[in-house]
């Protein structure tokens, strides 16, 4: 335990001194005239995908087009880059550029030294970064008017059907289900008239963020807080999470193995999945000449508006020095470019958040036309809702609290209202 507080002390005395780097730090260097290298922290690098080739791919193109600038590559699992940062920050190793999620947002901006890209940069070179860009996007990862993330790989949660399936239970494929009502009324029925499960969302899982439950809970006008103050079991989040746990007990929604539904639709045995776009290409994949993939904009309840959240990471700076800054700006700007989305969307299956690439014939033209299961994704774009951030040093320990009631209220067998307002008061405790 003694150990254990001398780590922290240490890491927070670390980190103590990078923020007050960052507020004395000079605005990046005008330009790279010697050879110079900085980090990049990223974890799609880490996993044996399509991401990782595309992000070295990426960083390749990048290096080619910028001699001077050499990227050194640190791959690092999501779940693990935010600590790794900290570790290699208090032993006096400075990042350069990571790419981490937005529910570190608020951490990053206060605790970790991440650098405002307005200061950094300048107004010239930040309106030449974000330029192009969809503003509902920039606007994630602002953190008191400023911007510490750079949206980067994204998406928002999407309602990926078995055509098959519907034709099977007396559905109509081309009539997907718009509300939550009809999703269960087509559950219910793919589970009794199939051999095959009728719905599930990818939100219980340890890999899944909290992304797809806050757009749920948002587009029943609820949200997760109000400032400081917890509101997830407030009336329109419990009425959301009610709603789930209906949909487990007439059999509409799946009792199946939350770690790996993705593997379960691309078998065809699900009918119905809700989850990032990131999964389509790996679905399209695994359901050519086997299964009818399809896919629908995220369900409503009845005539409300979807309030769509965005999973996916962000490009955060953290360089002192101003050449650094410098070459990580470029970097920064190189990954969200025309170029870099069309590598981006076309070879991982992230959106891309310049929309004047979809159809261009020399960026995404050509594959969006041959990949039209990307256009709901990209027509939520307009109601695109912040997945939403959890202030102070417990941040993560809060929202698993929350992640971790949702689960219990849906599957398990206790009261909703009952298990989320005691969780809601727990988790009250961890907030600043």
């Amino acid at each position: 335990m003694l150990k254990h507080r001398l780590f922290r002390t240490l890491v927070a005395a670390a980190l103590g001194a990078t923020a007050l780097a960052g507020t004395a730090a000079a605005q990046m260097a005008d330009a790279i005239t010697e050879p110079v290298t900085i980090t990049f922290y990223n974890y799609n690098l880490a996993t044996a995908s399509a991401g990782a080739d595309a992000t070295r791919e990426l960083i390749a193109a990048f290096e080619a087009e910028n001699p001077n600038i050499k990227v050194e590559p640190i791959g690092v699992p999501s779940n693990e880059i935010i600590t790794r940062l900290q570790a290699d920050m208090a032993a006096g190793q400075q990042p350069d550029v990571a790419q981490l999620v937005f529910r570190d947002l608020i951490y990053i901006a206060s605790d970790l030294g991440g650098n405002a890209l307005e200061d950094m940069a300048g107004p010239e070179n930040y309106a030449a970064l974000v330029d192009g860009m969809i503003p509902r996007g920039v606007e994630l990862g602002k953190v008191d008017g400023k911007t510490y993330g750079l949206a980067y790989t994204f998406s928002t949660p999407i309602l990926y059907y078995n055509a098959d399936l519907f034709r099977a239970a007396g559905l109509d494929p081309d009539k997907p289900p718009r509300t939550w009502d009809k999703v269960k009324a087509a559950g219910e029925a793919i589970a009794t008239k199939t051999d095959a499960a009728g719905f599930f969302p990818g939100a219980y899982g340890p890999a899944d963020g909290t992304f797809v439950y806050q757009a749920i809970l948002m587009s029943n006008g609820g949200k997760v807080r109000d400032g400081n103050t917890l509101t997830f079991a407030n009336p329109e989040g419990i009425e959301a999470v009610q709603m789930l746990r209906d949909m487990v007990k007439s059999g509409a929604h799946a009792d199946l193995d939350a770690s790996n539904p993705t593997e379960i639709m691309a078998s065809g045995k699900l009918g119905m999945f809700l989850y990032t776009s990131a999964v389509q290409n790996s679905l399209s994949k695994a359901s050519a000449g086997k299964w009818d993939l399809r896919v629908a904009a995220m369900p409503a309840f009845g005539d409300k508006p979807t309030a769509p959240t965005n999973s996916g990471s962000a490009l955060f700076s953290f360089s002192k020095d101003p050449v650094k800054q410098r070459a990580s700006y470029e970097l920064m700007k190189f990954l969200t470019s025309k170029f870099g989305y069309t590598i981006i969307t076309s070879k991982i299956g992230y959106l891309p958040l310049r929309l004047d690439i979809v159809d261009d014939p020399q960026y995404l033209g050509a594959w969006t036309a041959a990949h039209p299961l990307i256009r709901p994704n990209l027509e939520q774009l307009d109601r695109l809702t912040p997945n939403v951030a959890f202030p102070g040093p417990n941040y993560r320990q809060a929202e698993a609290m929350m992640k971790e009631a949702v689960v219990e209220a849906v599957l398990g067998d206790g009261d909703v209202a009952q298990v989320l307002t005691t969780a809601q008061e727990n988790a009250q405790s961890l907030m600043p």
